[in-house]
């Protein structure tokens, strides 16, 4: 079986989701992820200029909203900021919880997640040590409810732990869950000085999911210095990070999973498709 292509559904800016599905699936796509999202109502969603949808909303609804457009949904987004201090405005293990909720109900069997960019004096001035601890008891109970539904969490390098082949190795080793898997950015990575061949190498059966992002010469500057990045601006294959590598040895380790472009800007988002489909994926 060949690695299945997605489309990260913030293609466009203030557009609402049932938008957004409707344009990957004219652009060819056969699957996508519930990318943005959050707790209770969204007044910019209702007004219908954003595509965030609701974790406490009927799932079903979701999944009637993609299927209509004949695309599947491959995984539920619940990016976190694991290292800053809990508070109802930051997005942690509560919502994660409705994350996996929501995904068990519909037959999604994927929830990525990451540690995030620290915004707070506390977050910063945390040790290794100490960061691994916090996101593992932050991530306690979520894995314990995932195991129960049959669902997974997938860490996904976005931080300057997770962004480390070693650092992450900790992590999922103090975690200690079946629960837990790896949801493999390879901009992210790159960027954050790690190298995603070494993670696939190191940690390739953990892998369950891939986003793809390639980035340009100009981000060398910044390597080891930024921690993740939305979405990339230029197509697969044109940047340093050495995509086509790193699809060969996903390849060699046996993954042929679900994987996401987090590419904007139409051209290049069918570019990197096409790229993509031409080493043999689908």
């Amino acid at each position: 079986m060949a690695i299945k292509i997605g489309c990260f559904a913030l293609i466009n800016p203030f557009q609402t989701l049932d938008k957004q599905v409707k344009q990957i699936k004219e652009w060819g796509f056969n699957y996508a992820d519930i990318t943005d999202n959050a707790d209770g109502a969204c007044l910019g969603s209702h007004f219908g200029f954003n595509a965030v949808a609701s974790l406490d909303a009927n799932a079903f609804d979701l999944k009637r909203l993609f299927e209509s457009n004949g695309i599947t949904i491959t995984s539920v987004c619940a990016h976190a900021t694991l290292l800053d201090p809990s508070a109802p405005w930051r997005y942690g293990t509560s919502q994660i919880v409705k994350a996996i909720r929501m995904a068990a109900s519909i037959g999604v069997k994927h929830v990525i997640t990451t540690e995030g960019d620290t915004h707070t004096e506390f977050g910063k001035s945390l040790t290794t040590d100490e960061g691994i601890f916090l996101m593992r008891e932050k991530l306690h109970e979520p894995l314990r409810m995932a195991q129960d539904y049959g669902v997974k969490i997938l860490l996904e390098p976005h931080g300057h732990l997770t962004d480390s082949v070693s650092t992450m190795e900790k992590i999922i080793d103090a975690c200690n869950s079946d629960a837990l898997g790896i949801n493999l950015d390879t901009g992210n990575m790159w960027l954050g000085g790690g190298d995603p061949v070494e993670m696939i190498h190191k940690l390739g059966s953990k892998i369950e999911h891939v986003h793809w992002k390639d980035l340009p010469e100009e981000y060398m500057e910044e390597r080891g210095k930024i921690f993740g990045c939305g979405m990339a601006l230029i197509p697969l294959g044109k940047g340093v990070v050495g995509i086509e590598n790193i699809y060969e040895e996903l390849v060699k380790a046996g993954f042929d999973g679900y994987s996401t472009l987090e590419v904007a800007g139409e051209e290049a988002v069918l570019e990197s498709y096409n790229y993509l489909k031409a080493l043999g994926a689908e």
